[in-house]
């Protein structure tokens, strides 16, 4: 394809959760799109709600905050502090790849895809972006696929980026 005919978007939504995936997923958008405006998202969940469902809780439970804290202050959750440092390391990489950038942290209360699909309708992007570990066999049964959650409930183009033998540059 000549480069005249390829449409360029406006702007990208790269899902960051700081793994290698991620980070291969960012150097290939950068290689392959004529885009320049890229949102980073990374989707985190708040730590009392991780507790309550590895406890098998659930969205059930609303604890790990005293009475006189704000629910919605986050400012010391260590999972909004971890995803906040995920986020900035993201924006760098975009950032040193030629992306104007832009941190999009999302809280996740159901599942990471669905929170990604929202954002995209929310800051109407024409394409997301997503690295995937590629499972196969039983663990793809496991583990599901936020890469195969996008493409199926996305509603824009979904660019999933596998992994990769060799490291971009």
């Amino acid at each position: 394809m000549s480069s005249d005919t390829n449409v360029p978007t406006d702007s990208v939504l790269i899902a960051f959760d700081g793994s290698d995936q991620a980070k291969a997923a960012i150097r290939y958008a950068a290689r392959l799109l004529s885009t320049h405006k890229a949102y980073i998202i990374t989707a985190w969940e708040p730590i009392h709600r991780q507790a309550a469902r590895a406890a098998g809780v659930g969205g059930l439970a609303t604890g790990g905050q005293g009475v006189d804290e704000d629910p919605s202050d986050y400012s010391t959750d260590p999972a909004y502090i971890d995803a906040t440092e995920i986020s900035h390391a993201g924006v760098a990489l975009a950032a040193e790849l030629g992306f104007e950038t832009e941190p999009y942290l999302v809280e996740s209360s159901t599942a990471v895809w669905s929170a990604i699909v929202e954002a995209s309708q929310e800051l109407d992007v024409d394409l997301i972006v997503a690295g995937t570990r590629a499972l196969s066999g039983w663990q793809s049964l496991l583990h599901s696929s936020v890469a195969d959650n996008l493409v199926k409930h996305a509603g824009v183009p979904v660019l999933v980026v596998p992994p990769l033998d060799e490291p971009l540059q």
